[in-house]
């Protein structure tokens, strides 16, 4: 087991998994694309599809940088803007994380989760307790 330095989720560690991800661990990197794959697919033909992977994308870079461009980017994409205030630094936890995402998918549709997920980082950032 090994836990990602960004999210801090507690993944099984894969041997032979390159970190392609600056401040992510592998396992979480790689966990990400399965989670993202099938939207990746359809993203070329499906706008729905692709500002979803966009979104994903952005939360992602907004967990697992320190980068304060990502999280701005991220509100962006959510319609918030600069509404909500920005922490000092990275929140120590963070509410939900992509292996949320993934856990939920057989109960939840994907779309709903990626929303769910990039609202809480958002949040997260912002110091919100949670609801």
């Amino acid at each position: 087991m090994s836990r990602c330095p960004g999210c801090g989720a507690v993944l099984a560690a894969v041997p032979g998994l390159e970190a392609r991800h600056p401040g992510a661990s592998p396992a979480c990197t790689r966990l990400f694309d399965v989670t993202v794959r099938g939207l990746r697919d359809e993203a070329p033909s499906d706008l729905r599809a692709a500002n979803l992977v966009e979104l994903a994308g952005t939360a992602y870079d907004a967990q697992h940088t320190p980068d304060a461009a990502a999280l701005h980017r991220l509100r962006d994409a959510l319609g918030e803007g600069a509404r909500r205030p920005v922490r000092s630094s990275r929140p120590e936890l963070w509410r939900t994380t992509i292996a949320d995402v993934a856990a939920d998918l057989d109960v939840v549709d994907l779309p709903v989760l990626l929303r769910s997920w990039a609202q809480a980082v958002s949040a997260d950032w912002a110091g919100e307790a949670p609801a």
